[in-house]
């Protein structure tokens, strides 16, 4: 219901003046709309806080790790093992909160995992065995998917307005990009102002701070629905192909990530790599104000085709070059994520939203910790720099191919009432 304005009627000869309500006018901008609604920007703002660690963590930690033990092989391993740990526990941590509530299961999640980022900088500040460093980065494993819980809480507040939900959706991914923009940025300056831990620890600090804040806003939370007999979103159909999909798309986003690490190496990789999420946050504003959708493949071929700006322009040689070629690379992400997350929306049904799309997290996690071994392996075994540069537009390929055999996204009708 759209915000209520009191204005004066005439109630008589020397009588007060009685009151009647009107609607406001709405402001014309989408984006403004949305948080006309009571509770939006505080739940916002804690989400952010709590969604910058995750801009941070994985170059925090290969920065840290390739200084104390010089070696981005181990770095990119030890990273890929905290993404596939969390892709294994995350589908658990949705199901308890869509079963418990977002603030009873998210606070103790994130402050495990905050422990496990103070393990892991131990371990590597005291030079402990490599084995260690896998042990520490397996308890960040519980670190909660505030990105979906943000998701959640418009799709609760905007059910029935597909338009708004479609801004609402967008806006979300802009805010993602909008943290791995900022994060490595942040990261990179940290480590290399401070020493090189420091990354690590901003984030250990931010996460469940930012958490606490988010779940503190429960006039937004969505309430807890009750359990249907659908069973795993798993066996919604199309969903275990889209799901497949994500997975090639999350090895896009860690190859890339390393590669570009690896041929920088030094403190400007963290603002040349957040050129790539300036790139994708603008084209997922624009995206979110435009009327009409593009459909999965079609967001798939234009990645496939712009991942090949960063190969293109590091056989020049040129770090602008690169960074140019990085920004234009983004620009196909959050369109293509958006359109993604609107279908495991559609497919999921509201009791288990937050399962459903943290599954979807989850095999882009999977995704990109394979892409992140596979990146650091090549970046020290590889006779060029550049050679990390195809990975990304291997695995761009490879999801465009496996979103055209499955047929992902020809099946868009919810599975729910």
């Amino acid at each position: 219901m759209p915000p209520q304005l009191l204005v004066p009627t005439p109630a008589g000869p020397g009588l007060a003046p009685r009151y009647r309500e009107r609607p406001a006018t709405p402001p014309r901008n989408p984006y403004l709309r949305l948080f006309t609604l009571p509770g939006t920007r505080a739940f916002t703002a804690g989400n952010l806080i709590a969604r910058l660690p995750s801009g941070m963590s994985g170059i925090s930690a290969v920065i840290m790790i390739s200084a104390g033990y010089d070696s981005y092989a181990l770095a990119g391993a030890v990273t890929a093992t905290g993404l596939a740990a969390g892709a294994l526990t995350a589908p658990w941590i949705a199901r308890l909160i869509d079963r418990h509530g977002q603030a009873r299961v998210a606070v103790p999640a994130a402050a495990v995992a905050a422990l496990g980022q103070l393990a892991l900088l131990l371990c590597v500040r005291g030079h402990a065995p490599a084995w260690a460093l896998f042990c520490a980065i397996a308890l960040t494993a519980t670190t909660p998917n505030t990105g979906g819980m943000s998701r959640a809480r418009w799709a609760h507040l905007l059910r029935g307005d597909a338009a708004a939900l479609h801004t609402a959706n967008s806006f979300e991914q802009a805010a993602d990009e909008l943290c791995f923009m900022l994060g490595p940025v942040l990261a990179a300056v940290a480590c290399s102002a401070f020493f090189p831990e420091a990354g690590t620890l901003v984030a250990a600090v931010l996460l469940p701070a930012g958490v606490l804040l988010f779940a503190a806003q429960r006039s937004t939370e969505p309430p807890v629905a009750p359990r249907t007999a659908a069973g795993s979103p798993l066996r919604a159909p199309g969903m275990v192909p889209l799901l497949v999909v994500f997975l090639a798309t999350g090895a896009i986003f860690g190859s890339m990530e390393v590669t570009a690490l690896a041929y920088v190496d030094g403190p400007a990789a963290g603002p040349v790599l957040a050129l790539q999420a300036a790139g994708s946050c603008a084209a997922g504003l624009l995206y979110g104000r435009a009327r009409r959708t593009a459909g999965l493949r079609l967001c798939l071929a234009a990645m496939t085709l712009l991942m090949a700006a960063p190969l293109l322009m590091a056989l020049t040689g040129s770090l602008l070059a690169l960074a140019a070629g990085l920004l234009v690379a983004g620009m196909a992400t959050a369109p293509t994520m958006v359109t993604g997350m609107g279908l495991v929306q559609r497919l999921t049904p509201p009791s288990q939203l937050n399962e459903g799309m943290t599954l979807a997290v989850t095999a882009l996690l999977a995704g990109v910790a394979a892409g992140s071994a596979t990146a650091g392996w090549t970046a020290d075994h590889a006779p060029s720099p550049v050679a990390g540069f195809l990975l990304p537009v291997t695995a761009a390929a490879l999801a465009l191919a496996l979103c055209a055999t499955t047929g992902v996204g020809r099946r868009t009708r919810p599975t729910h009432g």
